[in-house]
């Protein structure tokens, strides 16, 4: 399908506003400046990506799709990538194209705060929404109606829109007209594929119907009791007519609605078959309004197919066209990627020959890459992880200087729980997370399930690159003994406990991916019990580290491998507990030191021996679901185990401390009791 066939778009109306400021330089003319704020890389990924809703002091912009970013690229000649062929192979197939590339944030640090490297980088982005109010007088209007101003070059969050001529509200009359800050209209549609509109203020105050006043009527939006849902009454000026948006709300609410549009604010486009799901009520800060779909891996060294399918891809995507040409010329073969910066210097002409032969094979079909997408498992990912971390290693110390992984061996502490076999520092890593999408009023647990659901990054419908962030960190990981827990494993599963998680787990799928989730069995997405075990071991691990390792509570991630054994694929348990930052210098090594054995045997006493008491209890260690209840954790709450979104990979999901240790009245735990 092309790309005309797939989106209604409008070419004139392309979002650089880069290009714009050059445009107005060159005619010599006064311009507002472009850049109106900053963010981190990885809440550019996981809150405020392609599509999403940023807050700026004054107003909220929506940062566009990546066809806009390529603008901002061609200033730089060739783009940098990140090197992650495991991840790159995944996300290939999940966006239907196999020449995707990951890339980082189109951005460059300054030697210093007044210097002009990466003026030319940015992330493009468009106001949204368009329907502003003015905070003086109430007038609701479309962005032209006021006027932007944004003209100190260190101050971004100046950047503001204004009425420049209000006169204030009614019993105000006798004050001199003057300027007002104007906010965004907080209402929008949206529905559960995806799709995002403005919402349609005057049709909704005239009931579908043109204004019989004026062709362009006068509307306020009139609210006095902010903070209380959908408060507010839009009044048309022209016309005298009012309607509450209360009414826009609930099941009553939706049939008074419009059907969706088919809109995609951040490609500027519509979809080409319109849409004709249900819309629904939003507010531009829910939520629920932005769910990424995104892939991560820890970087781990590559095995001999992992290279040979790397080298094979390199060629492939760096020669094009002249492949098949000069397939038989290998020393010009050599010339051409010798200038394309791809080494291959050390092959001989027979390993080349057979890179060259590789690189020639047939891509996936569409049709094969949707059959990978639709069967793939999240776990795939991170069988390749858990296999180098059981290696046995040679000396104390290994360290990759292409992955950036650095392993050391720890012994184990002579008070250390004996169901805990395996302890390494990882002192150094690296872990890349790549974006492929996102949805809308439901999250989505696997990209398979319902694919339509899954909101396009770029109008191309075979994109060539997506974003992507790299973290360098140190982390601890521990191995738990498999026979233990698979003993373990088999005497929960016949508990009424986990039935109750079980009828549980089946109310909340059916409630939650009710929308974005095609014909699947519940149970496939249950988690087993280990998860669970491993789950609520990492949360507690997490709190005790916080105490000591000098890094924040919030700042400590895990990493779970925690599957039975399966036909293809061997049992796990394990888990990694870890801290990344964006910068190429990583961490300071303070969770590292933790994993010295007297330190860290103190560590896991200490967890285990916390996670016994709750504040909530005998409450919350009591805690199990009953219908209709459908939350998916037991004995667990903010007080003991739970931690925040940024730790946690699961949403505080999978946890029940009564499978760690055993609680007044449960004799489910794993670890046994201290002597």
């Amino acid at each position: 399908m092309s790309d005309q066939e797939r989106f209604v778009y409008d070419a004139a109306r392309a979002v650089d506003p880069l290009g714009d400021l050059e445009e107005e330089a060159e005619k010599q003319a006064k311009h507002n400046r472009a850049k109106v704020g900053s963010a981190r890389p990885s809440s550019l990924l996981y809150t405020y990506g392609p599509g999403s809703i940023m807050d700026l002091p004054q107003f909220t912009i929506m940062s566009t799709g990546l066809d806009d970013w390529e603008r901002i690229w061609r200033r730089r000649g060739t783009p940098p990538s990140i090197h992650a062929p495991r991840l790159k192979q995944v996300v290939r197939f999940m966006l239907g194209s196999n020449d995707v590339e990951l890339r980082p944030h189109p951005w460059q640090p300054k030697k210093h705060s007044r210097s002009m490297e990466g003026n030319d980088l940015g992330v493009p982005a468009r106001v949204f929404p368009q329907w502003l109010r003015c905070t003086g007088c109430d007038l609701l209007g479309k962005l032209s109606q006021f006027d932007y101003k944004n003209t100190h070059p260190y101050r971004t969050d100046l950047a503001i829109f204004e009425h420049t001529k209000c006169p204030g509200r009614a019993g105000n009359r006798s004050r001199k007209a003057m300027r007002r800050p104007a906010v965004p209209a907080r209402y929008l549609l949206a529905c559960v594929d995806g799709h995002l509109d403005e919402f349609p203020y005057d049709l909704w105050v005239h009931h579908g119907q043109p204004c019989s006043n004026a062709e362009l009527p006068v509307l306020k939006m009139v609210d006095r009791t902010a903070g209380k849902g959908a408060s507010a009454v839009i009044r048309c000026e022209s016309c005298q007519v009012q309607r509450p948006m209360n009414e826009a709300q609930g099941e009553a609410g939706k049939a008074k609605l419009p059907d969706c549009r088919g809109r995609h604010p951040h490609l500027d486009a519509f979809d080409h078959r319109g849409c004709g799901q249900k819309t629904r009520l939003m507010l531009v800060g829910a939520s629920n309004l932005w769910f990424p779909a995104t892939q991560s891996i820890i970087v781990m060294p590559d095995s001999p197919q992992e290279k040979a399918h790397d080298l094979a891809d390199r060629i492939r995507t760096t020669l094009g066209d002249k492949l098949d040409k000069y397939r038989a010329h290998l020393d010009i073969l050599r010339d051409l990627l010798e200038t394309s910066q791809v080494d291959v210097s050390d092959l001989t002409d027979p390993q080349l020959a057979a890179a060259v032969e590789a690189a020639c094979a047939p891509q996936d079909t569409p049709e094969e890459q949707a059959e990978k997408r639709q069967n793939w498992d999240p776990v795939d990912l991170l069988v390749p992880e858990w296999q180098h971390l059981l290696l046995p290693m040679l000396g104390k110390r290994n360290e990759d200087p292409k992955s950036g992984l650095t392993l050391a061996t720890r012994e184990r502490g002579p008070l250390l729980r004996p169901e805990i076999t395996r302890v390494l520092a990882v002192e150094k890593l690296r872990k890349v997370n790549a974006l492929v999408g996102f949805t809308r009023i439901d999250d989505m647990d696997r990209v398979g399930d319902l694919s339509r659901r899954l909101a396009p990054l770029t109008r191309t419908a075979r994109p060539t690159w997506t974003v992507a962030t790299e973290d360098r960190g140190e982390g601890i990981f521990l191995q738990l003994d498999e026979t233990s827990v698979a003993g373990w494993e088999k005497r929960i599963l016949d508990t009424d406990v986990w039935q109750a998680h079980r009828e549980a787990h089946q109310r909340n799928f059916e409630r939650r991916f009710s929308e974005t989730a095609g014909q699947v069995d519940p149970d496939s997405r249950l988690k087993p019990p280990r998860y669970w075990l491993l789950h609520t071991f990492a949360h507690v691990l997490i709190r005790e580290l916080a105490l000591t390792c000098g890094y924040s509570a919030a700042s400590l991630s895990e990493r779970l491998y925690a599957w039975p054994e399966a036909e293809n694929r061997e049992p796990a348990a394990g888990l990694l507990i870890c801290t990344t930052a964006s910068d190429s210098d990583g961490t300071l090594g303070g969770l590292v030191q933790l994993s010295e054995p007297t330190r860290f045997q103190s560590v896991v006493t200490g967890a285990l021996r916390k996670a016994r008491r709750c504040s909530s209890d005998p409450v919350c260690s009591m805690r199990t679901p009953q219908t209709p209840e459908d939350f998916l954790h037991g004995a667990a709450c903010h007080c003991c185990v739970m931690a925040s979104e940024t730790s946690c990979e699961r949403a505080n999901r999978f946890l029940d401390r009564r499978f760690l240790l055993d609680l007044p009245g449960s004799s489910l735990g794993y670890f046994s009791p201290d002597e």
